[in-house]
């Protein structure tokens, strides 16, 4: 998001480790708070078109079934109309993903939420064993300890977000067919772990295929 790396002289190390652990925290909080946002306004919008499909549905069954008693003149039309704009509002989420978006934006912000969580306990582990002193090693390794455990949180964040765009990018260009059915399939075809749509998995090198059993000939 542009924040600047924290560089300093490492006259003190502990103070720029904790710097650097302030700006990888601070980066994370960023994150779930910018997917939280995002959520916000697709739900309130899925809302109204799940409504709108609802009432469009409701109306448009009980106006032909008014028309068909003659209790009201005339209602049928408006009964196909109101069926017509609940498909449209069914189709818009659908199209646009909002339902389906602010699930997926949900679930990665309470992704990184946890992994927060595991990265404050981590390093809550690790100062206790910058106090316990020699007994755990040199301050070189409890640094290279330290620096890994934010490194390890980064790559954990970043894969994360990663990982929900290409969900999205599957999403958008695939339409409204199952997302995990897509994901399967494109990861699996892409790192050659699974059958790539539109082509028949080989059998390992060296085994025998399996061939259709025949009937013996009739003795005459």
């Amino acid at each position: 998001m542009g924040r600047p790396f924290p560089l300093g002289d490492w006259g003190e190390p502990a103070d720029r480790l904790d710097e650097l652990y302030r700006w990888v925290e601070a980066g994370a909080l960023d994150t779930a708070a910018r997917y939280l946002a995002d959520r916000a306004w697709k739900r309130r919008g899925a809302r109204l078109l799940r409504l709108g499909a609802a009432l469009g549905a409701l109306t448009g069954a009980a106006l032909p079934l008014l028309d068909a008693t003659s209790t009201v003149e005339g209602a049928a039309p408006w009964g196909y109309l109101a069926l017509l704009l609940a498909v449209g509002c069914v189709g818009c989420d659908r199209y646009f993903g909002l339902t389906s978006g602010w699930i997926r934006d949900m679930a990665t912000a309470q992704a990184v939420q946890r992994r927060l969580q595991v990265l404050q306990f981590d390093w809550a582990s690790e100062s206790v064993r910058e106090v316990l002193g020699p007994a755990e090693g040199t301050a070189s390794e409890a640094a290279e300890r330290c620096l890994g455990v934010l490194r390890r949180f980064s790559e954990d964040v970043t894969e994360l977000v990663r990982s929900e765009t290409a969900d999205w990018m599957v999403e958008f260009r695939s339409g409204p067919a199952p997302l995990g059915l897509q994901a399967a399939g494109s990861v699996g075809g892409a790192r050659g772990e699974g059958p790539v749509q539109g082509r028949v998995s080989l059998p390992p090198h060296g085994a025998r295929p399996n061939m259709p059993r025949q009937r013996p000939p009739e003795a005459r």
